[in-house]
């Protein structure tokens, strides 16, 4: 598998279930940020404002685990199997320390 190989062939597609799972936590987080633009608008107290940043951030990272999670599990395992794990890993070895930052 060439590292310029497009993404599509080398994923395997979210469920319906998956997506909607995905995009419900984004949405709540959405609601999340929204709540700390009116903290803002409002004048409220920095450590209230910032709690809430601290949740958002929680919020999007577990987002994040639980796709890294999913990667692994089924695109990165797909690759190992047609023997075109080499790239896969190491795609999700730069993606984990991009991650991590």
């Amino acid at each position: 598998m060439s590292h310029c190989e497009p993404h599509e062939q080398r994923m395997v597609p979210r469920t319906e279930q998956e997506i909607e799972s995905i995009i419900k936590r984004l949405k709540r987080i959405e609601g999340q940020v929204r709540g700390v633009q009116k903290m803002v608008e409002d004048n409220r107290y920095c450590i209230d404002i910032l709690v809430q940043i601290s949740a958002i951030t929680a919020a999007l990272n577990k987002v994040g685990l639980n796709l890294l999670e999913r990667h692994v599990s089924h695109c990165v395992s797909k690759a190992i199997r047609e023997g075109n794990g080499e790239t896969s890993i190491r795609e999700l070895m730069d993606v984990i320390k991009q991650f991590s930052k």
